[in-house]
C-alpha cells in the first residue's frame, strides 16, 4: 500500500473517502474538520446539533457529499475527550477510522493528522502515530486459505494544510513505516504455521534483513553450538528434528565507539513441553513460543532501517521442543556455557534454557545493557492479565525505567517486577548449581531469578507470554501476531 505526504485542503482532495476528527464537547467544528463542514454546508454541525454525531473515541460517522466536494464519503472519526489526549488516542481514532473506511471498500483515502492541530501534539510524533495506527490496523496475515481476504486499501495521503508543518509530517511518517516494517516481520512470524516458522525459516528471514541492510550476521547451528559449549541450548534441541539455528545479527558491528546494546529473544518455534509434554488443548497457541525472537529480528529491520547511532546485537536462539527418544529429560544435569550446571526439573521449562547460553553469549559484546524477551511464563499472564502487560525484572534501576518510559508511549506496556535474592532459595538443588524450575508458586519471579545467574552487565528481562499472541482484534492489534515488542524496543533504543 502506498502511503506519502502532501501539502493542501482535505476538502479538496481528490480521494474517494477523507478522515477528519472531532473531539467530545465541540459544537461548531473548526480547524480542517470546520473547512469540510463549511463545504458540506454545515452537515456536520448539522448532526453535532441532533446528537448523531458525538465525538466519542471509536465512533466514526460518515457523510456523503453529493457533488459538494470531489470526495465520495466523509468519515468523522471521534477522538473522545480533550483532557489527556494523546498519542495512544491518536493511534485509536486512526485505527478505527481507517477499519470504518476499509468497510466502505474505499481505495484511496486521505487523512488529516489527528491531535497536531488544537491538541497541540508535535507534528512529527501525531503523524508517526497516525501512520502507525493506520498501516498496523490494515495489516493482513497471507493464511494459506482460499475464501476472499478482506477489501484492501490502495493508497493513504496524510494532507497538511501548514507547508511549514509538511517535513516534520513526513519525517514522521517515515520512522512510523520502519517501524510498521519490523513489527510486520514479527507478526507474519507468529501467525505462521509452526512447520513453516522452523528455526531454517527463521534464519532465512534473518538473512534477508542482513543482506537488505548490510548487517553482520552468524547463523550457528548444532556444532558450532557445541564449539561454544552451549550445553542449555543444545539439550533443549536434542529432540528437535528441526536443526536448531542460534542466530546473531549485528547493526554497526564494528563500532565500538557506540553504545551497544543486546536484544536476545527466546526462538521456541513450537513447544510440546518435550518429556514434561503440555496437555493437548490449547497447544496450538504453542507456535507464539517465538514471539520473543520475531521481536526480536523485527527490532533489527526498523533499528537498521532507522540506522540508529548506535551498536545493536540481536540474539535469537531458536529450536522447538519435542520428545523424542533423544530429548533431554527430567533429573538430567546440564551444564550451560558458563560452566554452570542446571538440574532438570521440567522440559517445559525449555525457554529460560536457551536464554542461558544466549545471555552468556552476550557477555562478549561488552554491552551497555542487554535486554531479552520470552513468552517464559504462564504465571505471568495470571500476575498481570492477558494482553494488558509484560512483566519486567531487572538489575538496573536506569534500563528498568528506559522500559517503562518506552512501554507507556507506544502502549506496550511492562510492569516492573520483584527479583529479590530470596527468590533464590527456591532454584537450589544438591545436585547442580541451580535447576530450572522452582514451581509454580512465584514462578515469574524465579525464572527471572534463574536467568540473571547467567549475566554479568545491565540486564532486563520481559515476560512476554500473553501478549504475543491475541484471540481478538484490539483498535489496531489484530486477532493472532501481535508483534509485541517491537515498537518497545524501538523506542527504547531511539531515546537512548
Amino acid at each position: 500500500m502506498q502511503l506519502n505526504v502532501i501539502q493542501g485542503a482535505i476538502q479538496e482532495s481528490s480521494a474517494d473517502t477523507i478522515i477528519v476528527n472531532l473531539f467530545d464537547d465541540v459544537t461548531t467544528p473548526s480547524g480542517a474538520t470546520g473547512a469540510v463542514d463549511q463545504a458540506l454546508g454545515g452537515a456536520i454541525s448539522e448532526l453535532i446539533a441532533q446528537g448523531d454525531v458525538t465525538g466519542k473515541l471509536g465512533e466514526v460517522a460518515v457523510l456523503y457529499p453529493r457533488g459538494a466536494m470531489p470526495a465520495k464519503r466523509v468519515l468523522v472519526a471521534g477522538m473522545g475527550k480533550r483532557e489527556g489526549y494523546d498519542l495512544e488516542g491518536v493511534r485509536k481514532t486512526a485505527a478505527f477510522a481507517i477499519k470504518r473506511a476499509r468497510d466502505l471498500n474505499a481505495k484511496h483515502v486521505a487523512t488529516i493528522v489527528h491531535g497536531a492541530g488544537i491538541a497541540g501534539l508535535d507534528a512529527a510524533a501525531a503523524a508517526q502515530a497516525v501512520a502507525e495506527g493506520t498501516l498496523l490496523t490494515l495489516y493482513q496475515y497471507a493464511a494459506p486459505k482460499q475464501d476472499e481476504k478482506k477489501s484492501s486499501i490502495e493508497q493513504v495521503t496524510i494532507v497538511e494544510f501548514d507547508g511549514d508543518k509538511v517535513a516534520a509530517i513526513e519525517q514522521g511518517v517515515a520512522v512510523a513505516q520502519a517501524i510498521v516494517a519490523g513489527s510486520t516481520i514479527a507478526r507474519d512470524l507468529v501467525n505462521l504455521p509452526p512447520n513453516v516458522a522452523v528455526p531454517r525459516h527463521l534464519a532465512a528471514v534473518a538473512r534477508q534483513i542482513a543482506a537488505d541492510h548490510g548487517l553482520g550476521i552468524t547463523i550457528g547451528g548444532r556444532k558450532w553450538a557445541a564449539k561454544h559449549k552451549m550445553g542449555a541450548f543444545l539439550a533443549v534441541a536434542k529432540g528437535a528434528g528441526e536443526p536448531p539455528k542460534f542466530i546473531v545479527l549485528e547493526h554497526n558491528g564494528d563500532r565500538d565507539d557506540l553504545d551497544t546494546v543486546v536484544l536476545v529473544g527466546k526462538g521456541i518455534t513450537f513447544d510440546t513441553g518435550g518429556i514434561s509434554i503440555k496437555p493437548s488443548a490449547n497447544m496450538e497457541a504453542m507456535k507464539s513460543d517465538m514471539g520473543g525472537a520475531a521481536a526480536v529480528l523485527g527490532a533489527m529491520k526498523t533499528v537498521a532501517m532507522l540506522n540508529l547511532p548506535l551498536r545493536v546485537i540481536g540474539i535469537t536462539p531458536s529450536t522447538e521442543n519435542m520428545p523424542d527418544a533423544n530429548a533431554y529429560r527430567p533429573a538430567d544435569v546440564i551444564t550451560a556455557s558458563n560452566g554452570k550446571t542446571i538440574e532438570i526439573i521440567s522440559t517445559d521449562a525449555e525457554g529460560r534454557m536457551v536464554l542461558a547460553d544466549a545471555l552468556v553469549y552476550a557477555n562478549r559484546y561488552q554491552p551497555q545493557a542487554v535486554v531479552d524477551l520470552a513468552t517464559l511464563t504462564g504465571v505471568c499472564v495470571v500476575a498481570l492479565g492477558q494482553g494488558m502487560a509484560a512483566g519486567l525484572f531487572s538489575n538496573d534501576d536506569t534500563l528498568r525505567d528506559r522500559l517503562v518510559a518506552a512501554g507507556t508511549a507506544t502502549q506496550e506496556r511492562v510492569w516492573p517486577m520483584p527479583i529479590w535474592d530470596d527468590y533464590k532459595e527456591a532454584i537450589k538443588t544438591p545436585v547442580a548449581d541451580i535447576k530450572n524450575s522452582g514451581g509454580r508458586t512465584g514462578g515469574v519471579s524465579t525464572s527471572a531469578m534463574f536467568l540473571k545467574e547467567f549475566t554479568s552487565y545491565s540486564w532486563a528481562h520481559l515476560d512476554i507470554a500473553g501478549m504475543a499472541l491475541s484471540s481478538k482484534d484490539k483498535g489496531y492489534v489484530p486477532a493472532g501476531g501481535t508483534g509485541y515488542g517491537v515498537r518497545l524496543l524501538v523506542e527504547m533504543l531511539r531515546n537512548w
